[in-house]
Protein backbone atom coordinates (compact mmCIF):
# COMPACT_ATOMS: atom_id res chain seq x y z
CA UNK A 1 0.00 0.00 0.00
CA UNK A 2 1.02 3.12 -1.10
CA UNK A 3 0.96 6.09 2.00
CA UNK A 4 -0.92 9.46 0.83
CA UNK A 5 0.90 12.46 0.81
CA UNK A 6 -0.74 15.64 1.51
CA UNK A 7 -0.99 19.19 2.67
CA UNK A 8 -2.09 19.88 6.13
CA UNK A 9 -5.71 21.64 6.43
CA UNK A 10 -4.12 23.90 8.90
CA UNK A 11 -0.29 25.08 8.79
CA UNK A 12 -0.15 23.39 5.32
CA UNK A 13 3.55 21.19 5.79
CA UNK A 14 3.21 17.81 3.80
CA UNK A 15 2.44 14.86 5.59
CA UNK A 16 1.55 10.94 4.91
CA UNK A 17 -0.86 8.63 6.42
CA UNK A 18 -4.52 7.66 6.07
CA UNK A 19 -6.43 8.69 3.16
CA UNK A 20 -9.24 10.02 5.55
CA UNK A 21 -6.53 12.44 7.33
CA UNK A 22 -6.23 15.75 7.19
CA UNK A 23 -3.76 17.42 9.30
CA UNK A 24 -0.40 16.43 9.92
CA UNK A 25 -0.39 16.50 13.55
CA UNK A 26 -2.88 16.72 16.73
CA UNK A 27 -1.46 20.14 18.08
CA UNK A 28 -2.71 21.21 14.30
CA UNK A 29 -6.48 19.42 14.51
CA UNK A 30 -7.12 21.08 17.92
CA UNK A 31 -5.61 24.53 16.67
CA UNK A 32 -8.41 24.04 13.62
CA UNK A 33 -11.09 23.29 15.86
CA UNK A 34 -10.79 25.97 18.36
CA UNK A 35 -10.67 28.51 16.02
CA UNK A 36 -13.56 27.10 13.81
CA UNK A 37 -15.54 27.41 17.41
CA UNK A 38 -14.47 30.81 17.89
CA UNK A 39 -15.24 32.20 14.83
CA UNK A 40 -19.00 30.33 14.85
CA UNK A 41 -19.22 31.54 18.31
CA UNK A 42 -19.07 35.05 16.90
CA UNK A 43 -21.42 34.84 14.24
CA UNK A 44 -24.28 32.96 16.40
CA UNK A 45 -23.85 35.19 19.85
CA UNK A 46 -25.91 37.97 18.29
CA UNK A 47 -28.49 35.67 17.21
CA UNK A 48 -28.68 33.92 20.79
CA UNK A 49 -29.06 37.34 22.28
CA UNK A 50 -32.74 38.18 20.43
CA UNK A 51 -33.58 34.44 21.07
CA UNK A 52 -33.49 34.73 24.68
CA UNK A 53 -34.83 38.20 24.67
CA UNK A 54 -37.71 36.60 22.59
CA UNK A 55 -37.70 33.82 25.28
CA UNK A 56 -38.03 36.51 28.34
CA UNK A 57 -40.46 38.74 26.49
CA UNK A 58 -42.39 35.73 26.34
CA UNK A 59 -42.65 34.67 29.85
CA UNK A 60 -42.88 38.47 31.10
CA UNK A 61 -46.08 38.09 29.34
CA UNK A 62 -47.04 34.58 30.06
CA UNK A 63 -46.47 34.41 33.69
CA UNK A 64 -45.28 31.74 35.81
CA UNK A 65 -48.33 29.72 35.87
CA UNK A 66 -50.33 30.59 32.52
CA UNK A 67 -49.93 27.89 29.74
CA UNK A 68 -51.51 30.25 27.55
CA UNK A 69 -52.65 33.48 26.47
CA UNK A 70 -53.91 35.81 23.83
CA UNK A 71 -51.92 39.48 23.36
CA UNK A 72 -52.16 42.35 21.31
CA UNK A 73 -49.52 42.58 19.01
CA UNK A 74 -48.50 45.76 19.98
CA UNK A 75 -47.76 45.12 23.37
CA UNK A 76 -44.87 42.83 21.75
CA UNK A 77 -43.69 45.01 19.47
CA UNK A 78 -43.93 47.63 22.06
CA UNK A 79 -41.43 45.28 24.33
CA UNK A 80 -39.07 44.90 21.11
CA UNK A 81 -40.07 41.26 20.42
CA UNK A 82 -38.39 39.93 16.87
CA UNK A 83 -40.87 38.26 14.98
CA UNK A 84 -38.20 36.75 12.87
CA UNK A 85 -36.49 34.92 15.12
CA UNK A 86 -37.34 31.60 16.33
CA UNK A 87 -36.25 28.22 17.13
CA UNK A 88 -38.44 26.03 15.16
CA UNK A 89 -41.95 26.05 13.48
CA UNK A 90 -44.54 23.48 13.49
CA UNK A 91 -47.95 23.54 11.19
CA UNK A 92 -50.72 21.89 12.60
CA UNK A 93 -53.44 19.62 10.86
CA UNK A 94 -55.90 23.21 10.06
CA UNK A 95 -52.73 24.82 8.82
CA UNK A 96 -52.19 27.06 11.84
CA UNK A 97 -48.23 28.15 11.79
CA UNK A 98 -46.60 27.99 15.17
CA UNK A 99 -43.39 29.53 15.90
CA UNK A 100 -40.92 27.93 18.44
CA UNK A 101 -39.06 30.25 20.63
CA UNK A 102 -37.57 27.45 22.67
CA UNK A 103 -40.29 26.35 25.35
CA UNK A 104 -42.73 28.92 24.46
CA UNK A 105 -44.51 28.93 21.15
CA UNK A 106 -46.50 31.81 19.35
CA UNK A 107 -49.00 31.85 16.72
CA UNK A 108 -50.49 34.81 14.75
CA UNK A 109 -54.13 34.72 15.87
CA UNK A 110 -55.96 37.02 14.30
CA UNK A 111 -54.21 40.59 12.58
CA UNK A 112 -53.70 42.70 16.12
CA UNK A 113 -53.21 39.34 17.92
CA UNK A 114 -50.74 37.01 18.75
CA UNK A 115 -51.38 33.64 20.57
CA UNK A 116 -48.86 32.49 23.44
CA UNK A 117 -48.37 28.92 24.51
CA UNK A 118 -46.29 27.86 27.21
CA UNK A 119 -44.66 23.95 25.56
CA UNK A 120 -43.93 21.32 28.20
Amino acid sequence: MIPYRRLCRLCKSPYSGRADKIFCSLKCKNEYHVRLRRATALVVRETDKILHRNRSILLEIMGKNKTQKKVNRLALEKKKFRFHYFTGTYQNSRGKLYHYVYDFSWMIFSDQEILIIRNK
